[in-house]
């Protein structure tokens, strides 16, 4: 039974919370292991160890909530895209371990800057902003027009500034304004 004052998610989009908390749940464990930062060895140990969703063994359900996620984000109103934006920030394990695989394409490409957008910085805006600047340039590299899909992704990005450096949505702006697009 849910508890008074506790956020609801709105018809479908109370499935896919389940699915996406289930996961979380199933990652934390992993994400919050002890590192024994004394070993000289750790972060090569860490580098070559099990993927987080491999170890927990729902790398399939991970990607597939994360698909449902990305999809409901991009056809979704004003609305469902600030609900799954929430519904992510209430999740940081299931976003810190999910990712979809990486192909130099354009769609693959636009995949990963919606999963930016709905992760809305996450807990870092200079990680998110790390990680939009190295994209675009292997999407550079591969040939990719990304100026227009940074441009479709900034118009359905939150434009609040979470943490004093710019919302979502002007830092994807501004990536597409710089020539060669990207943030530096």
């Amino acid at each position: 039974m849910e508890e008074p004052g506790e956020p609801r998610e709105p018809g479908e989009l109370a499935e896919l919370a389940e699915r996406i908390a289930l996961v979380d749940a199933y990652v934390e464990p992993v994400a919050r292991r002890p590192v024994d930062l004394t070993d000289p060895d750790w972060a090569r140990k860490m580098r070559e160890g099990p993927h987080p969703l491999d170890e927990a063994g729902i790398r399939p359900e991970a990607e597939a909530a994360l698909r449902d996620v990305l999809t409901r984000y991009e056809q979704g109103d004003d609305a469902v895209r600030a609900g799954l934006r929430a519904l992510l920030e209430r999740c940081p394990w299931f976003v810190w371990a999910t990712t979809l695989p990486s192909e130099p394409t354009p769609h693959s490409f636009r995949q990963r800057l919606l999963q930016m957008s709905a992760e809305d910085q996450g807990l870092d805006t200079r990680d998110m902003m790390l990680t939009l600047h190295d994209l675009c340039g292997q999407a550079r590299d591969a040939g990719v027009d990304i100026r227009p899909l940074l441009l479709d992704v900034a118009g359905l990005s939150s434009d609040a500034d979470r943490y004093g450096m710019g919302s979502t949505r002007h830092i994807l702006l501004r990536a597409a304004g710089r020539e060669p697009p990207g943030l530096w």
